[in-house]
């Protein structure tokens, strides 16, 4: 089976590689009648376009997002959506020495492994590129939550090992970081100079939180919300690790540490992160994604070629120092799809 489609009733197949003519998604199960133009995915997309953070790419693409079907004078008409979105501005000669080499970090050594051929330009299918179609879809899903008044926001909590230490949301794109903490930027900034000092790349932690979510989302037993979440992050590229409520840290306290004790107005505290079975129980839901460090970075590593044979390699071209902030819409994205199908999944239950 191939791994391009994602749910089961709001259903996402994204299509297209990093430096091939376009990218796109394609949506079937979207409901009719929804409000739906090219402005709405195009809001999203500019979140996380490339060459606007003085940290990422200066590749310069618009990301302005073509609807191709599904929408009839403003609003969905239940068939599928096709949504495309051209590349403008790729330089595949950047990659023309990778040809033979396989990158630290990367997909390359897998996807050849797998396929016996693969798309050395960019990384081909494997780039972060990729994920432009997760958004533009992603803004589609919110359309459907927004039926039932559900929230999305992602923000990042650790940079290069700078924290925060509180949340205001009104801060979170008035940063190149995402950060909701405005006193934390300046540190984060000075980590970004120090890095691409080094040539080197940082990682760091994105929490994603959900609002208005109703209790009941959710299907036992393989198909638990939570688990199905975790998946839907752990399939972006660069996250390597996802956790919900008090995720590890549950793994320190006693049970009668992390039970929530639920009263009159419900549940005093949600070290539960919104799901409890499997299945949402109308608080809040909260999780974290871990984000790698970038793995093209300037500086010279140990590698082999497609023939086994030792290399030395400087990755060269145009990349960001980090996949923050870029990633916070993409995670955004993957809970707005991954709730969507489930809202729609209930409507067979009840």
């Amino acid at each position: 089976m191939a791994g391009n489609t994602f749910g089961k009733v709001f259903r996402v197949t994204t299509w297209g590689e990093s430096h091939g003519p376009a990218l796109g998604a394609v949506i079937d199960g979207c409901p009719p009648r929804l409000s739906l133009t090219a402005a709405d995915i195009d809001t999203a997309l500019a979140r996380r376009r490339p060459g606007v953070q003085v940290h990422a790419t200066s590749r310069q693409e618009p990301d302005q997002v073509e609807i191709l079907s599904g929408v009839f004078e403003g609003l969905t008409t239940g068939t599928p959506i096709s949504l495309i979105i051209y590349n403008r501005d790729a330089r595949s000669n950047d990659y023309s020495e990778l040809k033979e080499v396989f990158r630290p970090g990367h997909g390359d050594m897998t996807y050849q492994a797998k396929y016996g051929i693969r798309d050395h330009r960019g990384g081909g299918r494997s780039s972060a590129r990729e994920t432009a179609a997760r958004v533009a879809a992603g803004a589609v899903a919110q359309k459907v939550l927004d039926t039932k008044r559900i929230n999305v926001l992602a923000y990042t909590v650790e940079f290069g090992g700078v924290g925060i230490s509180r949340v205001e949301e009104a801060s979170i794109w008035e940063n190149p970081f995402a950060c909701p903490d405005p006193d934390a930027v300046a540190a984060m900034a000075a980590k970004v100079k120090e890095v691409q000092a080094r040539g080197d790349s940082v990682g760091g932690i994105v929490e994603v939180r959900v609002t208005g979510c109703p209790a009941g989302l959710g299907e036992p037993v393989f198909d638990k919300l939570d688990a199905a979440l975790a998946q839907a992050l752990m399939s972006v590229g660069a996250v390597k690790g996802v956790e919900i409520g008090a995720g590890f840290a549950a793994a320190r306290l006693l049970g009668s540490e992390n039970n929530d004790p639920i009263g009159p107005g419900g549940f005093v505290t949600n070290r539960a992160g919104g799901i409890l079975a499997g299945i949402s129980n109308g608080d809040d839901i909260v999780m974290r994604a871990a984000v790698k460090p970038i793995p093209s970075i300037s500086r010279e590593q140990d590698t082999v070629d497609v023939h086994g044979r030792a290399r030395r390699l400087i990755v060269k071209g145009r990349h960001d120092v980090s996949a923050i902030p870029r990633i916070v819409p993409v995670l955004e994205a993957m809970v707005r799809l991954t709730l969507a199908d489930f809202l729609l999944r209930q409507k067979t239950v009840r």
